[in-house]
């Protein structure tokens, strides 16, 4: 018996993006050779996570479930957690370990700042003082998910010579890219880069190609540099396999921020109590403290 490492992708309707997912786990194998490296998929694609984790736990003295996302909301909080107790459930000789999102920090940072060199490379190395950066993310019912976003903007702002960082999102909550470009616009930025917090392709990445075409012909005077998703860059294996090594070494996860959570809220219309320590690793307790069913959420991925 031995560890299975199972990672969590969101999947996409367009099978591209759950290609891709599966081509970075392909690789990932390629660098571990030695582990057993699994995937599974929340929606739009299988295995379902149900399945994923039942099949892991075959042969399995534990397993070490992996979020392939960038930002806790529904499906980090609530319906991972409760996938996770279902297996137990059925597989009470298997342990099960959940570990942390990939969240904002300063390896995701760093894939930013990259990108963002290699988009001001491509404009012909402007000044950064009159090039606005939009942040462009899938967007979540979740404030604090969309609160890590807001992070990475102002990391970003900090590290750099622009003066002007902003948010975005596709969908769920605002501003929309749209309404960004035309402040930048208005504040007199004569180029606009536009980076993706996306992982892997799908039909918002797509979207956002279409509508950086369409902003370059609504405003002729604004040059445009649009970046793409980043899910294969180095430092996406590294974040994964130190989620590995604290879980096989035991090592306390940082708990998931309760405060502005609306699953709390949710929990509490259905009648559950909430706990505020959002633990990861512990081996036999759910995550959130509470038996409550998924609502809809959306987690940037």
């Amino acid at each position: 018996m031995t560890d299975t490492i199972l990672l969590v992708g969101h999947g996409s309707r367009e099978d591209s993006g759950n290609q891709e997912i599966r081509e970075f786990v392909r690789l990932w194998r390629e660098r571990q050779p030695h582990w057993r490296i699994e995937v599974c998929f929340i929606e739009f694609a299988p295995p379902s996570l149900h399945d994923g984790l039942l099949a892991a736990a075959h042969g399995a003295r534990r397993v070490l479930v992996l979020p392939l996302i960038l930002n806790a909301a529904g499906h980090v909080k609530m319906e991972i957690p409760e996938a996770i107790e279902h297996a137990r459930a059925h597989c009470p000789d298997t342990e099960f370990l959940y570990g942390p999102h990939l969240t904002a920090c300063d390896p995701i940072l760093a894939i930013l700042k990259r990108r963002l060199r290699k988009a001001m490379a491509s404009l012909d190395m402007p000044d950064p003082t009159t090039t606005g950066v939009v942040l462009l993310g899938r967007g979540s019912s979740d404030r604090a998910a969309n609160g890590d976003m807001a992070k990475m903007a102002r990391w970003l702002q900090e590290e750099s010579d622009h003066e002007l960082v902003e948010l975005a999102f596709t969908g769920i909550t605002w501003p929309r890219l749209e309404r960004v470009v035309q402040r930048h616009a208005l504040l007199g930025m004569r180029q606009v880069v536009v980076l993706p917090y996306y992982l892997y392709t799908g039909t918002l990445m797509q979207r956002i190609h279409r509508q950086v075409e369409h902003l370059r012909a609504q405003y002729p005077q604004l040059r445009f540099a649009g970046g793409t998703h980043f899910g294969f860059e180095q430092e996406i294996f590294e974040l994964l396999e130190q989620r590995v090594a604290a879980l096989r070494e035991g090592q306390p996860q940082a708990a998931l921020p309760c405060d502005g959570c609306r699953y709390r809220e949710i929990a509490h219309d259905l009648g559950h109590g909430h706990s505020h320590e959002h633990t990861h690793a512990a081996p036999g307790a759910h995550p959130h403290g509470h038996d409550h069913h998924h609502a809809p959420a959306e987690a940037t991925a």
